[in-house]
């Protein structure tokens, strides 16, 4: 299911390189219109951040599908968020919930196919750097997950465990610091008795550049990427994918820029020729207008895609 908390915050200038692992989900944002670089991890964060940068320039916010988001917030700061998405001539819908308590951080989501997801995240601040996630879903059609996080200045870990008889076990594992991290993402299905997945990954990141080499797929591909951060306005980046059962080479390349505090327009393009673009304009505080658009540049006859979202928070 997609979550609203996909939707990125507009910020004035390029997103300097962090190894930042996800945060957990907060109250309304105080920061300033136009939001801000997250604040890095002290560490080099978890597993999922190796190659993230230049991920999220490559593929965030390129919706070809018309995509509305509402949110709003109460007075004890739990938020309501409503989605609604067109895809093909169906119409997908979810609200999701999230609100505190104690130490704990719940979401709720319910989409439109009667599916209910709720998860619970707990910090220990005796024990800083340590988080429990448990994840349930309605109906039980999959095991529930609970997952343990740590990370603390030189090491970023998770362990994830199914809630069922013969669990799906994942663990992953970072070790470095900000500049350098080197890690590995492993799952073992106890249910057929063997591993189905094992991927590893390194992560060099500087002030104005992120690179990374992943190995995935069993090992049976090899993924590198960068972002690198021209200036305050302006961000480049790559991936180049090569499987070595097929012998094939995936690459693509994307630009962004800041035109103004508020308006970012970016670029992409790949191997197979097909070229996107999008603008997204923050016409008021933390609410974004995005159009998108894509075409086949090797048919040009083809009809091109065109994608509208827009998100509105008070």
């Amino acid at each position: 299911m997609a979550t609203p908390d996909d939707v990125p915050s507009m910020a004035a200038t390029v997103d300097a390189p962090s190894m930042a692992a996800p945060t957990p989900i907060d109250a309304p944002s105080k920061a300033a219109p136009g939001g801000a670089p997250p604040k890095a991890a002290p560490g080099p964060g978890l597993y999922t951040e190796v190659g993230k940068k230049a991920r999220d320039l490559l593929n965030k916010d390129f919706n070809m599908d018309p995509k509305f988001t509402l949110t709003t917030y109460a007075e004890n700061g739990a938020a309501i968020t409503a989605t609604s998405t067109k895809k093909d001539e169906a119409i997908l819908s979810e609200i999701q919930t999230q609100f505190k308590y104690n130490n704990v951080k719940f979401d709720v989501k319910a989409n439109s196919d009667s599916q209910v997801l709720i998860t619970g995240t707990t910090e220990y601040p005796r024990v800083p750097g340590m988080k429990h996630i448990t994840a349930i879903s309605y109906p039980f059609k999959t095991p529930g997950k609970n997952e343990l996080q740590y990370q603390n200045d030189y090491a970023g870990l998770s362990l994830g465990v199914g809630m069922n008889s013969k669990p799906l076990i994942n663990f992953s594992g970072v070790v470095g610091n900000k500049s350098v991290a080197v890690g590995g993402d492993v799952a073992y299905d106890t249910a057929i008795g063997d591993w189905t997945k094992y991927n590893a990954g390194v992560s060099l990141t500087k002030e104005d550049l992120v690179a990374s080499v992943m190995l995935n797929n069993k090992g049976d591909s090899l993924t590198a990427s960068s972002y690198y951060m021209v200036n305050k306005q302006s961000a480049v980046g790559g991936e180049l994918t090569h499987s070595f059962s097929s012998k094939e080479n995936t690459s693509t390349v994307a630009l962004q820029h800041s035109l103004d505090p508020l308006t970012t327009v970016k670029a992409r393009y790949n191997n197979k020729g097909m070229v996107s673009g999008l603008i997204q304009h923050e016409w008021r505080p933390k609410s974004l207008l995005t159009i998108s658009t894509e075409f086949d540049a090797k048919a040009i006859e083809k009809s091109s895609k065109i994608g509208l979202s827009l998100v509105l928070k008070p």
